[in-house]
């Protein structure tokens, strides 16, 4: 299935800031040598993929894509591949960290290679106060004129961001949209694009009408996902046929199970980076059963 433009774009009415990203935007994982090296070839291939099969952008370089364990060269290889290969299609860099000094230089490198936008994670460990959380993300924005994508993930970071201090973050020039990753008390923020964090979340964030997604699942069922956006009438029912790949896809950590599948469906990706280990024999017994009962491994 194609692909939908370049950015959405919606009129806010209260302000300028009309870019924003939405649809099917894939968490897109990073591929390995059999060294545990960055595989640029492996990577531009699969830039390719995603955006043939659903995918409208990608955020590379975030959880999915073991941000945390990259070099910053590494980071900046990755994102000149994606921008490289992405054919206009909206790349967005995961330059987050919990440190702003090295957020902001990141932002700044990311903006000179020519990516279309940031994802900014909440600091994780460090666990900021209310006025620190806001202060990064000033600091962050102004060091860039492309949109930012808060990233709000407390299971992961310890620290939320509550919906009353994502209105005061709307308000920071070029912040403009939240990857929400909170399950409960999910809220559109006027000013900010609501995009889902998590792959069960997706329907209910199209019905709120939220912008769309930053997805997991969507490397290998993006086609699918794509069609909840073009089809809503269809939506729940797609969303429930889904179920148990979204389920396979957290039987333990991500991006443990996504890199799992794609290795099984053919789609070299290679293995991870320590801390984070190769599925077990029961997790990839759970995947693969998965990828059986939707069809996309023939049952062996």
């Amino acid at each position: 299935m194609g692909r939908m433009g370049r950015f959405i774009r919606r009129d806010r009415g209260w302000d300028n800031r009309a870019v924003t990203f939405g649809g099917v935007l894939t968490a897109m994982v990073t591929p390995f040598d059999d060294r545990g090296r960055l595989a640029e070839d492996a990577s531009a291939r699969l830039v390719r993929h995603l955006l043939d099969h659903g995918s409208d952008g990608l955020v590379v370089a975030g959880t999915t894509g073991e941000g945390p364990t990259l070099t910053d060269e590494e980071k900046l290889a990755l994102w000149e591949i994606c921008v490289a290969e992405a054919g206009g299609a909206p790349v967005i860099a995961g330059t987050g960290s919990n440190d702003t000094a090295h957020t902001v230089e990141l932002t700044e490198r990311a903006g000179d290679i020519g990516v279309d936008g940031m994802l900014v994670v909440t600091p994780y460990y460090n666990k900021p106060n209310r006025r620190g959380v806001k202060a990064h993300f000033e600091a962050v924005a102004a060091a860039t004129d492309k949109p930012i994508v808060v990233y709000n993930i407390p299971s992961r970071c310890v620290v939320d961001i509550p919906n009353d201090l994502l209105r005061e973050l709307a308000e920071i020039e070029n912040v403009a949209a939240v990857k929400q990753a909170r399950d409960t008390d999910v809220e559109l923020i006027d000013g900010l694009d609501l995009l889902a964090g998590n792959d069960d979340m997706f329907a209910r964030v199209l019905d709120m009408g939220g912008a769309g997604g930053i997805l997991v699942a969507s490397h290998i069922v993006g086609e699918e996902m794509r069609r909840m956006v073009d089809e809503p009438e269809q939506r729940a029912q797609i969303d429930r046929s889904l179920e148990d790949v979204y389920a396979a896809m957290s039987v333990t950590t991500n991006p443990i199970p996504v890199k799992c599948a794609l290795n099984m469906l053919g789609i070299d990706v290679g293995g991870l980076r320590l801390p984070m280990v190769d599925a077990d024999e029961s997790e990839a017994a759970a995947i693969r059963a998965a990828l059986e009962r939707h069809g996309l491994l023939s049952a062996v």
